[in-house]
């Protein structure tokens, strides 16, 4: 499914936090979000997920306005993952990814073989079907943030979005979600801090600097030391992956 944002503002009181953005993510592209702290980005994803109204401006998924769409029928097309998540409620691992069948059921409907299925499939892509029976309490920080994601992709969604997906997790976890939900058969929007993580799993990378655009395209086009000088104000040499010709990052100590 496509993404299609245009012209959208979203700010508080008289603050403005996303300023006049436009952009497309086309079905089965992995579209990166990066900026400063502050820049945005965050925001910016709860606009295109329809979470929030823009004071002006529209988003359409696959050409329909998500303003239009209901809350339940949006969700069972579109799943949204964010930084942290906690409850005080001693339910299992299972019992979480299940919850990300509540938009394919109806009030009255039973647990069927398709919703197990899903959630099977889901504990499996995150590498927890292992903890499926163990206390939500007792996850690590990380072990949490994979199943916030396997209750995502429980819904069977055709468009994630992920705000910051790889923060607890340590390198080998970070790759190894990023790589999944990068191989995974659907169009995905992601918010990352790391910058060679974007390179390495990104199509597109959208760069954000006080809400408003200021570099789209490949990373090759847009990680360049002037972006990093001005817009991260860090400088940085940028060189080629030996193993897969993606910029790589290597900042100054200067």
């Amino acid at each position: 499914m496509s993404v299609v944002a245009e012209n959208l503002f979203w700010g508080v009181k008289r603050r403005t936090i996303v300023s006049d953005v436009s952009l497309t993510v086309a079905p089965g592209e992995t579209l990166g979000l990066i900026g400063p702290n502050g820049s945005g980005k965050s925001s910016l994803l709860r606009l295109l997920a329809g979470l929030r109204r823009p004071t002006s401006g529209h988003v359409e998924i696959n050409g329909q306005d998500v303003t239009q769409v209901s809350r339940k029928a949006l969700s069972r097309e579109v799943a949204f993952v964010q930084q942290s998540s906690a409850t005080d409620t001693n339910v299992t691992v299972a019992d979480v990814v299940r919850l990300g069948r509540t938009p394919h059921r109806s009030a009255l409907a039973g647990w069927s073989e398709t919703d197990e299925a899903a959630v099977g499939e889901a504990l499996e892509s995150v590498g927890m079907t292992s903890r499926k029976r163990q206390s939500w309490q007792t996850l690590s920080g990380g072990e949490r943030q994979r199943v916030h994601i396997a209750r995502a992709l429980a819904q069977t969604p055709k468009v994630m979005f992920l705000d910051e997906p790889t923060n607890h997790l340590d390198i080998h976890h970070q790759i190894e979600i990023l790589r999944m939900v990068r191989d995974l058969d659907l169009t995905s929007i992601i918010a990352l801090h790391d910058l060679n993580l974007a390179a390495m799993f990104c199509d597109r990378i959208v760069v954000l600097q006080q809400g408003a655009i200021c570099a789209c395209g490949t990373p090759q086009a847009v990680l360049t030391r002037d972006t990093l000088r001005d817009v991260f104000r860090v400088s940085a040499h940028i060189g080629v992956s030996e193993d897969a010709g993606r910029p790589h990052i290597r900042f100054s100590a200067e």
